[in-house]
């Protein structure tokens, strides 16, 4: 038997990589991550009135809609495969305890009835939070300097019984108070909709990237700011421990937010739970983009592109992005 020499037992076993990258063609049959319009979930903002649809000055290309336009942008994100919408609420009066949150007739709830009689293909998220609604713009009730936990998982409960009677599909707790999934299950069980799903906000962090998000929905706290109950951004053991607490409480659905920040997170949670998991492509992600791509520093549609699959590819199985019609259209 002949011997072959070190050096070109080497040179047998080199591998050109680039093979399989030399055509599209050839790369798509490769791909290990494919994005699809149905992992998109596109927010909406709904504001009292008729015919409004105000562009946020932060957020290019996102509006605060009435109900009938909210109506018009729901048939448009149907016609290009995005199977869902989540829904915040602007109320026209707010007040300390948020009580538009959980009024039957408010404003998620008549667009949630406007929705499913006018497009009723869609599957119909509601955002389950009292920021939007509280006059000092925190998530819960104040008592002086204190955001209380349970008093507000109460008022949270009764917001998410309110979707449900008003036709939600699916509800969507932000808050992060300690509690607030179990309660949320426990009266929706109770009323007879212990069919309906539950997608927890369950490791969201207190972060930088949400300020025109709080432009949109017009949340920004009047005093102080929510690091009692968000998370450290510097920890991602605890982000593990919340997502169990939520699934042991009854959540359908995880999620983690902000997305692109927080790939390491989201990855570990899938790899620990195996369970469906989403994440929030945050207001903050996507108005960089937009900037930069305004200024002509970046190509916009290659970035969003990118961001959303590397976000895929950590393991999200749902991507919540104001993306969502733009990367739909591509992906089309």
């Amino acid at each position: 038997m002949t011997n072959i020499d070190p050096t070109q037992k080497k040179k047998f076993s080199f591998n050109r990589l680039r093979r399989l990258r030399m055509n599209e063609n050839l790369r798509s049959m490769v791909r290990e991550t494919e994005l699809s319009s149905t992992d998109f979930i596109y927010p909406l903002f709904v504001v009292p009135g008729s015919g409004v649809r105000r562009e946020v000055k932060s957020m290019p290309g996102v509006y605060q809609l009435s109900v009938d336009e909210v109506i018009k942008e729901s048939e448009e994100v149907a016609r290009l495969g995005i199977p869902a919408v989540i829904l915040f609420g602007i109320p026209e009066k707010k007040d300390e305890r948020g009580s538009g949150a959980y009024d039957d007739n408010g404003i998620v709830q008549q667009s949630v009835r406007a929705l499913k009689r006018e497009v009723p293909q869609l599957t119909i998220i509601t955002d389950v939070c009292l920021c939007e609604y509280t006059s000092h713009g925190h998530c819960g009730v104040v008592r002086g300097n204190e955001i209380l936990n349970d008093e507000s998982v109460g008022l949270l409960a009764l917001e998410a019984l309110s979707h449900a009677n008003a036709g939600a599909d699916m509800v969507a707790p932000s808050d992060m108070f300690d509690g607030r999934v179990k309660a949320i299950r426990s009266i929706l069980d109770t009323n007879g909709f212990e069919k309906l799903p539950i997608m927890s906000y369950a490791a969201k962090y207190a972060s930088g990237f949400y300020g025109p998000f709080r432009d949109a929905a017009m949340s920004a706290p009047a005093f102080g700011d929510r690091r009692s109950h968000q998370m450290d951004p510097a920890n991602s053991d605890e982000a593990l421990r919340e997502v169990e607490e939520d699934l042991l409480e009854g959540a359908d659905i995880v999620m983690v937010k902000p997305a692109l920040s927080y790939l390491d997170i989201i990855r570990r949670v899938k790899d620990q739970f195996q369970v469906p998991t989403a994440a929030y492509n945050v207001s903050g992600e996507y108005s960089m983009i937009k900037a930069a791509g305004q200024l002509g520093w970046i190509d916009t549609e290659r970035v969003m592109m990118e961001v959303l699959t590397s976000i895929k590819r950590a393991g999200a199985d749902l991507i919540l992005t104001y993306f969502a019609k733009e990367a739909a259209k591509i992906l089309k």
